[in-house]
């Protein structure tokens, strides 16, 4: 069947967002007079966890139990995440983030080729309204078919629940779509949802076990910039673009 849409997961993917996200969680905190600090080591061990208000449960149900104990602590984990997010979108509105190399090429290579776009991610929708805009322009949600983000299934990755979600949306079935991911959950994510998905490892996920993915590459790279295969027989190219993903998906 002919590749008719992509998929793309987010942070790491798209762009490299989690230091930003890491910044945005320790000044909320702070803002709540919390003494939490999460560490480049700490966090990569919290991105295990998917979703930022998942996150911060999980830590303070493991570290900080009087707090995880107190009845008000559903409403503050809600009032914390709101205000992270927030200040997430201040940082990106300042231009401090790119979008990794290959990214805009590909998605404007795909929409000039008729084939549909659409976000898979646990974020949410004003995160990737807060990247999109400043590095594609403010048009650029209208860009994507289906944007499923957030709260919008009952379990997130790594289940299958978005991914399915966002099919339903198109109308597709998995076999003329293809996922992109940065990460071991993103992986099984996709794979539980039948899709074949391609790999390009974020600053924090480049030890993850990427067992499934049709091929794991360093970015999607550009015609000036090839990427370097990682893992996978891949068909011959120095960057991503429609024809090569077409080649990949129909063997």
């Amino acid at each position: 069947m002919a590749l008719q849409a992509l998929l793309f997961d987010v942070d790491g993917t798209l762009a490299e967002t989690e230091e930003v996200h890491r910044q945005a969680f320790n000044e909320a905190f702070r803002a709540f007079g919390l003494d939490w600090v999460w560490d480049r080591a700490l966090y990569g061990e919290l991105l295990k966890v998917t979703g930022g208000r998942e996150r911060m449960r999980h830590y303070a149900q493991s570290r900080e139990l009087a707090i995880a104990a107190d009845p008000e602590f559903p409403h503050l984990v809600g009032r914390i995440h709101q205000h992270k997010t927030r200040l997430y979108g201040e940082i990106l509105a300042g231009g401090e983030v790119s979008l990794n190399p290959g990214v805009a090429r590909l998605l404007g290579d795909a929409r000039e080729a008729g084939l549909r776009l659409a976000i898979a991610t646990t974020t949410t929708p004003e995160n990737v309204e807060a990247l999109l805009a400043p590095t594609l322009g403010t048009d650029a949600m209208g860009w994507f078919d289906a944007i499923g983000a957030g709260d919008c299934v009952p379990e997130k990755k790594p289940a299958p629940d978005i991914y399915d979600w966002v099919m339903r949306e198109l109308a597709l079935p998995p076999q003329s779509c293809i996922a992109f991911e940065d990460s071991a959950n993103g992986v099984r994510s996709s794979r539980a949802a039948e899709l074949p998905v391609l790999v390009t490892p974020g600053l924090y996920t480049r030890d993850d076990d990427f067992a499934g993915a049709t091929a794991v590459i360093s970015h999607l790279g550009e015609p000036g910039l090839p990427f370097d295969v990682l893992a996978g027989e891949l068909p011959d190219g120095r960057y991503v673009d429609v024809d090569w993903l077409q080649r990949l998906v129909g063997r």
